[in-house]
Formats: structure tokens, sequence, C-alpha cells
């Protein structure tokens, strides 16, 4: 894509991932990026190096967080017609043994205050008669996926919303994508505890966080109601949807096994 659509962007969990790489290929567009995050210095430094960066602390498991990033989508000062979605966490573990606070934590980031800031967005770009919101979601959101069970669940939900989202606002100018990236390098890994997969999973597996965010911004700009970044993905898709659930279970629960304690009978 020769250029994007977008004049001004919001991107939440910008401080690394994702949602790092997606503001670096914003800025390196030209498109000025209000960044938010809780680490304040990774933003910082972020807005040292990249141009138009604007920073926004915030920690969206609060309601004075997700209150700030709201206020911020629907503001008419230097107006932002894409919202990226990116912040999130999973878990490896199972569900019987989940940490309770951390559950709600992560219910709460990953569907509650991204579906209200898919809120705001939607409110505000409708009337304006454009506007773009990318939901970071998951491959995981197309199988229950046994061992993180919470995490598949939510990114279903970002799936499941992303996609309504998308007919209701067909008639407004508001383009709505669900990015469902498989494998990807970065932090996810350490803070879900699933740091063992790079040893479990074939290299072929893993794509590139560069690769999930320039495919994502491309298939907002072109209305794609689901987004999914690299070939093997693609297919492992096509397969889905002629697997048996019952199987797709099985297959899903296989890598995330290596990982969990076994349970004192």
């Amino acid at each position: 894509m020769a250029g994007y659509p977008f004049t001004r962007a919001l991107v939440t969990g910008a401080s690394s991932g994702i949602g790092e790489e997606i503001t670096r290929q914003l800025a390196a567009a030209g498109i000025p990026v209000v960044v938010v995050a809780r680490r304040k210095d990774r933003l910082e430094a972020l807005a040292k190096e990249l141009p138009g960066i604007e920073v926004l602390v915030a920690d969206l498991v609060t309601k004075e967080g997700v209150a700030a990033v709201v206020q911020r989508v629907a503001s008419d000062t230097n107006p932002i017609d894409l919202v990226v979605n990116n912040a999130g966490f999973g878990s490896q573990t199972l569900l019987a043994t989940h940490d309770p606070q951390r559950m709600a934590d992560e219910l709460t980031l990953n569907c509650t205050s991204l579906s209200l800031i898919s809120r705001a967005a939607a409110a505000t770009m409708a009337p304006r008669g454009r506007g773009f919101i990318l939901n970071v979601s998951s491959i995981a959101a197309f199988n229950p996926s046994a061992f993180m069970a919470v995490y598949s669940a939510t990114k279903a939900y970002v799936l499941s919303l992303s996609q309504a989202m998308n007919v209701e606002l067909k008639g407004a100018g508001v383009h709505v994508t669900a990015l469902c990236p498989g494998l990807t390098a970065t932090e996810f890994q350490q803070v879900a505890g699933t740091g063992n997969h790079h040893d479990i999973f074939p290299k072929k597996m893993w794509t590139s966080s560069a690769l999930v965010a320039r495919v994502g911004l491309e298939d907002v700009a072109r209305n794609k109601p689901v987004s999914v970044p690299g070939t093997v993905y693609k297919v492992l898709d096509a397969v889905t949807n002629v697997t048996p659930r019952r199987l797709r279970r099985k297959m899903f629960a296989i890598g995330m096994r290596a990982n969990i304690p076994k349970q004192k009978k």
C-alpha cells in the first residue's frame, strides 16, 4: 500500500511488541500517533525517537485510565481517525488455579476496556462519516484453547465484537477490523508464561511483529472484517472451518500442555 488514509492514530499497548511496531510504521508514514501504555519511560523514549508522538500514560485496567483514553478519542482537538486497541495480556494456566485478581484484570483489559474504547471511537467517528478501528484479537479466537482458556475466550469476544461492529458501521464510513495474529515474538510470552514456545513450535509458525503490524494496517484501511497475517495462519484458518470441533480442541491443547504442572491427585 503506497500510503495510509489515516490522519492521526491512537495506539494502546504501544510500549512494546505489536503496538510499538504499529506506532513505528505509522510514524514512518508521517502519521501522528497518540501512544498509550502504563510505562511512561518507554512512551517518552518513543516520543524522543519518533516524530509526531503524543504521550498518554494510562492503566487500562482502571476506570480512570480508560476514561482518559475515551476522552482523548472523543476530542475534536487534533482528532483521531484510527484507533488501535492492542493492549492485552494472557495467562497460561489451568482455569482452576488461575489467580482470581489476574483473571479479573485479564477480562477487564482484553474485553471491557477494549469495548468502551471501541464504543467511544464508533460514537465519535460515525457522525464524521469516516474512521478506522483495529482491534487486536488472536488466532486463538478461532478455537477454545485449553490451558489458556480465559485468554482465548477474551480474544473470541474481540473477534465477535469487531465483526459485529464492522456490519453496524458499514454505512457510516467507519472500518472495523479484527487483527488475528498467530505466534509472534514479543514480550507477550514472558508475561503469559509461554516462554518455552520458541522451543516447542517450529520457526515457520512464528511471524514478526513488523509483518503483523503492516498487514493489520493495510487490512483495516481496506475494511477487511478479519485480518490474519502469515501464510501458515491463513491456511490454519481455512482448515479450521472444515475440522471437527473435538479434534480442534485437542490440537490446540497439545502445545499449551507443556508448560502446565501436573495436578496433584
